[in-house]
């Protein structure tokens, strides 16, 4: 079983950055994250393959990056320009590759998750 752990959240106003990390405790297919607003759906941002190829859902795309770091087995999520809507409980998960070749795995087909980290927006 595949152990996730979060870090790196917290409260910033809008346009700052964060960088979410996500320690892997053994090598996985495809790592990705997702995140949760109160209220709402869970939803995917952004994966990335164990080679490192990426894929980002289309409202996503620009302010947020993947990537990863091979020997610590360990992934991040750069986010920049964040806006209040940003607000969420953001997951690290695990999937198989073959859940990730196209796009990010949908949460249906996620076998691990991260127990979450905090991010808050303030206007």
């Amino acid at each position: 079983q595949v152990q996730l752990v979060e870090s790196g959240g917290g409260s910033v106003q809008a346009g700052g950055s964060l960088r979410l990390s996500c320690e892997a405790s053994e090598r996985h297919e495809c790592l990705a994250w997702f995140r949760q607003a109160p209220g709402s759906e869970r939803e995917g941002i952004a994966s990335i393959r164990k080679w490192g190829t990426t894929q980002y859902a289309e409202s996503m795309e620009g302010r947020f990056t993947i990537s990863k770091d091979i020997p610590k087995n360990t992934v991040y999520l750069q986010m920049n320009s964040l806006k209040p809507e940003d607000t969420a409980m953001y997951y690290c998960a695990a999937a198989l590759d073959r859940y990730c070749v196209r796009s990010v795995p949908p949460f249906r087909n996620v076998d691990y998750w991260g127990q979450g980290t905090q991010v808050t927006v303030s206007s």
